[in-house]
């Protein structure tokens, strides 16, 4: 199995992936070493990284798979990755900034830490680790950044507030990012799925949500698959499957006015709802 101190092929790409434990960040590293590229692997669960490793070095022998267990709620968090890839003398041509998390329940009544741990992990751990790989990407003219954003971005989410505006301004920077960075050989790449089947949903307390009925038959696989064709084709929006495009659309046109009381309706707690 490709250890930490193998040497590095300058054929490969090395692609980092934040929360590659399971999920989408799972599915993407499987997608993305089926293009031969070399790998950096974060999450909390480094033994659940390690089986990531596994399952992918089983396929092929020949590539650098690196494991990194971080906990990027802490603040000290991607200044300690900057300095482990340093240390392993990796510079990643690629980020996929896919680490995230929701929570769901009344603003008011969910816990503070929890809620601003979603800042914490969303917006500030994703905003300074572009920040930090960027600068190297733009000297190369070469590589980029997926960010895995939500159809949340594109609405405001009663019941979920912190974690739709947080995709929200993931959207809005990739966006203005990709527009700044035209021309200079760094994509930046916004991947936005609708809900997927992973373990998101039970840390976020969801399936008790009218719309969880409705969720997208997208598996994690279909997601990545989508992600990272759409970066390789230079796209700035990647919205994956029908059903989450017409979200999108919604989202973008529908006035407020009409759908705030309907997400409000979809969304609002069992144990809020009036009889």
């Amino acid at each position: 199995m490709p250890g930490e101190g193998e040497q590095r092929s300058g054929a490969r790409r090395l692609v980092l992936i934040t929360g590659a434990s399971g999920g989408i960040g799972e599915a993407f590293a499987h997608r993305v070493a089926e293009d031969n590229c070399d790998l950096v692997l974060v999450a909390r669960k480094e033994d659940e990284l390690n089986r990531v490793r596994g399952l992918i070095s089983a396929r092929s022998a020949k590539q650098l798979i690196s494991v990194i267990g971080l906990d990027l709620s802490r603040q000290d968090a991607v200044a300690k990755l900057s300095e482990e890839l340093a240390q392993r003398n990796l510079s990643p041509d690629v980020l996929i900034n896919n680490a995230g998390y929701g929570a769901y329940g009344p603003t008011a009544e969910l816990p503070l830490d929890e809620q601003l741990g979603i800042i914490d992990v969303n917006v500030r751990a994703l905003t300074e680790l572009l920040l930090r790989l960027l600068p190297a990407m733009v000297a190369r003219k070469s590589g980029g950044i997926i960010n895995v954003a939500s159809t949340a971005a594109f609405m405001p989410g009663p019941y979920m507030s912190l974690y739709y505006a947080s995709k929200a301004f993931v959207l809005s920077l990739s966006e203005s990012l990709a527009a700044e960075l035209a021309g200079t050989g760094v994509t930046v790449t916004v991947l936005c799925p609708g809900p997927v089947p992973t373990g998101f949903q039970e840390r976020a307390q969801m399936r008790s949500m009218r719309f969880m009925r409705y969720l997208s038959s997208l598996s994690a696989h279909d997601v990545a698959l989508a992600g990272w064709e759409g970066f390789k084709q230079h796209r700035r929006i990647v919205v994956p499957g029908a059903l989450n495009k017409a979200t999108v659309y919604a989202g973008r046109y529908v006035p407020h006015w009409l759908m705030l009381p309907t997400l409000r309706y979809l969304q609002t707690p069992p144990n809020s709802r009036r009889s």
